[in-house]
């Protein structure tokens, strides 16, 4: 598993030296989730194939600015959200796409290990609870519960405020709780 600390050396090192290498271990280490991301909004693999790649291929060419970004994490995301609505307004030749338009698919819940202590009628119905959520929450949850964003960051990246983060989120975790028969408990502030 890499930290902070390796993306901040592999990012100095292709922002200093070109490295090629390090550039590589950044491209594996994000790939997958930005695709994920991406198909939440082109709804295509190939698309967002090719929207990742050329976020990865923009980022090689401005490389030299790379020592300017301070959370690449946060910058790669934002750079394929833009890059995936630039090519859906290029489709659909509209004015504007907003979060709420789009429709979100998520990761399923089997790649953690507590998960398969559930059966498989409870994975049925939190898939569903899941499914059933509006764009935003479902595209909130899945940055927090699947690609392990911070608030702080899911804001910079939806260009919210991180106080719909933590709303977005209340939201979709009661629906999820009410499809469950679930009864969440309410936390001190």
């Amino acid at each position: 598993m890499f930290h902070a600390n390796d993306i901040k050396e592999w990012q100095r090192r292709i922002g200093l030296y070109d490295d090629e290498a390090a550039y590589r271990e950044l491209f594996l280490h994000f790939y997958k989730p930005l695709l994920k991301f991406a198909v939440s909004f082109v709804k295509s693999a190939e698309t967002a194939e090719e929207v990742v790649s050329d976020v990865f291929i923009s980022l090689w060419e401005r490389r030299q600015q790379l020592e300017n970004v301070n959370n690449l994490q946060v910058y790669l995301y934002v750079s394929v959200k833009n890059t995936a609505l630039k090519y859906l307004l290029r489709q659909k030749k509209q004015s504007a796409i907003t979060i709420d338009d789009l429709s979100v698919e998520l990761a399923s819940p089997h790649q953690d290990p507590e998960q398969t202590l559930l059966t498989a009628e409870m994975l049925t119905r939190i898939e569903a609870a899941i499914e059933g959520l509006p764009p935003r929450c479902k595209i909130i949850f899945k940055l927090i519960r699947e690609d392990g964003l911070k608030y702080k960051e899911i804001a910079e990246i939806l260009n919210v405020s991180v106080k719909t983060i933590d709303n977005q989120l209340a939201v979709a975790l009661a629906k999820i709780a009410r499809v469950l028969n679930v009864q969440l408990k309410k936390s001190p502030r």
